[in-house]
């Protein structure tokens, strides 16, 4: 028998809030049970921020229950206040068209391969056509004001200058309706979510007993956060997505590799299906070799393999290994642009490789991968130049069109860590 759900759950640090603990337990100790989660679409992509919820709901899926990912179409017209300092911009119908595509297509592919019955919903179905009086009589008649203004997501906005608006206020009563019509329909008694949504979650748990006299549950998890407190997925550059064209599986996989210990460690346990004894031993090594960076490694392959898949895996893999000297095949010139986007380039014309070439002493000039030409010619003597890391001894060398990675550029190499970039335009 698989283990109890909220066990998983708890054993891995995912567990901030429940509700009643046992009752939780023995519900869940029927297979088949449906669970949901929700998402609004904000943006075209999920992004890390995402992968806590998504990673619940696979695990929902892998206890042998069945996985309820609800799509915001109606809710993500206002917008969520929870952890937010200020007012969302209102998307257009167009946008949140197209993110809920997008978003329903990338919760699809993270769910499917779980090989368990999924659902994928959006609230827009249930709240399109209803009348405002008629969810202020059906619903918001049985929400005390009170209850509403004691959720701490509530008073944190109205204790700030900007305050709450009346729209976004309202968020909460329909968050609070879906949960009811997934009772009604789905049979789902427990909702899941960031420890944020613990005010929205409550809130439709009253309702449901208000209501219709159900006993619904709700199970929150921690706030994907580094250990000085800032969010998680968040780098110099912006967010990091889940989609391939706004974050790379290269930099995807970067963001993995570069983490501290501890919060590489908190993400081993929290974000990834490996067996907890396989996580303890990660572990363990890591305090015995930290140089080896063995858990960032594995958490970077888990995670870039599940959202990029092998393909993402490999190229991301690939691409690391250029940087550090490996041999330059089969990478794009888009691929060479993202991995050396930090260091020297120039752009010369695609004509002067024509005939003889240009000479390789030129280039290393103009990339300032050498100080002079003196010094270039020194360093392909001395056996120190590369050009996509294979070494050239020739000083004397030209640079001609079989030397391009791809299409359009070529990596220069200096030594063990001195790169630069050559673009033929």
């Amino acid at each position: 028998m698989s283990k109890n759900l909220l066990t998983d759950f708890t054993e891995r640090g995912l567990v901030h809030q429940t509700t009643d603990t046992n009752s939780l337990h023995d519900w869940l100790a029927t297979p088949g049970r449906r669970i949901y989660a929700g998402f609004d679409p904000t943006a075209d992509s999920l992004h890390v921020g995402h992968l806590v919820a998504i990673i619940l709901l696979r695990r929902v899926a892998r206890a042998g229950h069945e996985p309820i990912a609800l799509i915001g179409g109606a809710t993500g017209m206002i917008g969520d206040p929870s952890g937010r300092s200020e007012e969302r911009n209102l998307l257009s119908h167009e946008a949140l068209t197209a993110n809920i595509t997008s978003v329903g297509n990338q919760i699809k592919g993270l769910l499917e391969s779980t090989n368990q019955k999924i659902h994928i919903v959006n609230n827009a179905d249930w709240m399109r056509g209803v009348g405002y009086l008629e969810f202020l009589r059906d619903v918001g008649k049985h929400v005390p004001l009170s209850q509403m203004l004691a959720k701490d997501s509530v008073k944190s906005r109205l204790e700030r200058e900007g305050g709450l608006s009346y729209t976004e206020f309202s968020y909460m009563l329909l968050q609070s309706w879906d949960f009811v019509h997934l009772a009604d329909e789905y049979d789902c008694c427990v909702q899941i979510g960031g420890s944020d949504q613990w005010g929205n979650i409550t809130a439709g748990i009253e309702l449901g007993r208000r209501l219709r006299g159900l006993d619904l549950h709700g199970i929150t998890c921690p706030l994907l956060t580094k250990a000085d407190g800032s969010k998680m997925g968040k780098t110099a550059s912006g967010a990091v997505w889940l989609d391939p064209l706004r974050t790379s599986p290269y930099r995807f996989y970067q963001y993995w590799m570069n983490l501290s210990d501890s919060d590489a460690q908190t993400c081993l346990l929290r974000l990834t299906e490996l067996p907890l004894e396989e996580c303890e031993s990660l572990i363990q090594e890591q305090e015995t070799h930290a140089a080896g960076r063995a858990i960032q490694r594995r958490l970077a392959e888990e995670l870039t393999q599940l959202v990029h898949g092998p393909d993402g895996l490999h190229t991301a893999q690939q691409a690391t290994a250029a940087f550090f000297g490996a041999a330059i095949d089969n990478l794009t010139d888009e691929a060479l642009a993202e991995i050396f986007a930090d260091v020297p380039s120039h752009q010369f014309s695609f004509e002067s490789l024509a005939g003889d070439g240009l000479p390789l002493v030129e280039v290393m000039t103009a990339t300032k991968i050498a100080t002079s030409r003196s010094a270039a010619r020194r360093t392909i003597e001395q056996g120190g130049a590369y050009i996509n890391n294979v070494r050239v001894s020739d000083s004397a060398y030209c640079i001609t069109t079989t030397d391009l990675a791809e299409r359009t550029a070529l990596v220069l190499r200096s030594g063990k860590k001195s790169y630069a970039l050559a673009r033929f335009e």
